[in-house]
């Protein structure tokens, strides 16, 4: 019962902010990448003034997984590598923490753009 809980919490926190991000693209004139951007800052302005974490432990992957938690782990990245480095933590730490993801979305795009041929419509 416990999963299908953590389950839920997961579905509706991810689906409320992926509805403010489509309510974002329907009612302003910000363009996706705006929007994109703007969600990986939130997610660092809101990791630096200690209101992201309580949504991540309540949440799980519903906080983790949008672009709002790439900006989280670059931020929790950031704090431990300055932590342990110093000063030299702020420039590597954010890439230490989140080196997979970026990997994983470099490899996963070079496939793709292997698959299929890109083209205008």
């Amino acid at each position: 019962m416990s999963l299908l809980l953590d389950c839920v919490k997961a579905f509706f926190v991810g689906g409320f902010i992926c509805m403010i991000g489509q309510a974002l693209i329907d009612y302003t004139k910000l363009t996706p990448a705006r929007i994109l951007v703007s969600y990986v800052v939130s997610g660092v302005l809101l990791t630096a003034i200690g209101i992201y974490k309580p949504i991540v432990d309540f949440a799980g992957a519903g906080a983790t997984v949008p672009l709002t938690g790439f900006g989280y782990s670059l931020a929790n990245g950031v704090v431990e590598a300055v932590n342990q480095y110093g000063f030299m933590g702020i420039f590597c730490g954010g890439l230490t923490a989140t080196s997979a993801g970026i990997t994983a979305a470099i490899l996963f795009g070079f496939i793709m753009s292997l698959i299929f041929k890109s083209g205008d419509r």
